[in-house]
């Protein structure tokens, strides 16, 4: 599987992706809002689009959806129930379906509510070229952190997203998040959980980051630095119970996880 990152040059830091087959070259365009540098970027690339897809239905991730579409007679991809809110809708994905990526690639759709109700996260498990998966993640999960649910959302439901799909994946899973939050995320991390090392390496590591490189994190650095992959840190929950006098220090890894969410919402 060939994957180009793209960031968007805007407020909300937003991240598109190209995914193609190495053997055909054909594409899909994930969440492609800039139009122009996702055609001119698969054009560079000698690369073909066949598909594109919605993460969900914010205009941030739809926003290029017509003129990809009209540029290249690309298929539309989205959440089954986000046809009645994304246009033109060709494809209406349900859990388990697989996009096919040309010869090689299949993406299998993941039905992951939680930022929306009509968010699909999509999944590359390997194939014959490569055996790492890839998790492209839309605005579930991002590099030390997770999506905010205040826009058509519920964080419980995340919470069950997370608990049922998300921490069940493999160590070596690759991160494709929707958005470039790091550095908040990891300092968010760091006034819950002070000592926690890895979150002081890789925020260091961070700060000094060009743009022109690409960080792709993975599942096994997430459960070291993300604090809502963290719910049993006793320094975690220690943090949060002099900050919740409803908190006691038998809580559920659900209650950390939504007391974590309304914190994040005010960071």
């Amino acid at each position: 599987m060939l994957v180009e990152q793209i960031a968007v040059n805007n407020s909300l830091r937003n991240y598109m992706y190209l995914i193609a087959c190495p053997d055909t070259l054909e594409a899909v365009a994930i969440d492609p809002l800039d139009h122009a540098s996702t055609l001119a970027r698969a054009a560079e690339l000698g690369w073909s689009i066949r598909g594109v897809i919605n993460t969900h239905e914010h205009h941030d991730h739809i926003g290029g959806n017509e003129p990809v579409i009209h540029a290249t007679g690309a298929t539309l991809y989205a959440h089954y129930k986000a046809v009645d809110v994304i246009d033109n809708v060709d494809v209406a994905l349900r859990a388990d379906d697989v996009v096919q990526v040309g010869t090689s690639v299949q993406l299998r759709a993941l039905d992951t509510p939680g930022h929306t109700f009509c968010h699909t996260c999509l999944l590359f498990k390997g194939n014959q070229h490569e055996e790492t998966p890839a998790l492209f993640c839309g605005d579930t999960l991002f590099n030390a952190g997770v999506g905010n649910c205040h826009n058509g959302g519920d964080p419980k439901v995340m919470y069950a997203t997370f608990a049922e799909q998300i921490f069940a994946l493999s160590d070596t899973t690759r991160i494709y998040p929707g958005h470039d939050y790091i550095i908040n995320n990891l300092l968010f991390t760091l006034d819950r959980e002070p000592s926690n090392e890895a979150a002081k390496s890789l925020l260091a590591a961070m700060q000094q980051w060009t743009s022109d490189r690409h960080f792709i994190s993975n599942l096994a650095m997430e459960r070291s630095v993300n604090s809502f992959f963290r719910l049993d840190s006793e320094e975690i929950r220690s943090v949060l119970c002099e900050q919740f006098e409803d908190l006691t220090s038998i809580a559920s890894a659900e209650e950390v996880f939504l007391k974590l969410r309304e914190l994040r919402n005010h960071w």
